[in-house]
């Protein structure tokens, strides 16, 4: 009785952040244009770090643990916009030649087992 308790509360965990995630993606308006996307992204990379030292600080304060001081993150600049169309071309042009390559892989094999059955 417990375990299927257990393993439904673990499914609706599970079900609520993946719902939070799709939420926030569709309310931040993340699957549009990149301009938007890269937007968020550079809001992010503006208030990430100065969250993380201030809740290691809380943790610090509640546990009287000694966290050290982590180097600053490297700053890298990714045009998302350009991996991101990369992305998409490469993946377009796979399945335009997909029934081209299946035809002919289908032709290969075909004689293949034609020349191995006589």
């Amino acid at each position: 009785m417990v375990a299927r308790v257990w393993s439904l509360m673990r499914f609706l965990i599970k079900g609520s952040v993946a719902g939070g995630a799709v939420y926030l993606v569709y309310d931040q308006e993340l699957l549009g244009p990149s301009d938007k996307s890269q937007a968020a992204l550079k809001k992010a990379g503006e208030v990430v770090p100065p969250a993380m030292y201030q809740f290691s600080q809380y943790v610090c304060q509640q546990t009287g643990l000694q966290i050290p001081q982590l180097p600053a993150p490297p700053k890298i600049h990714f045009p998302i916009r350009d991996s991101w169309n990369a992305g998409i071309i490469t993946v377009m042009s796979a399945l335009s030649v997909a029934p081209s390559k299946a035809c002919e892989y289908s032709k290969e094999g075909w004689e293949y087992v034609k020349a191995r059955a006589k």
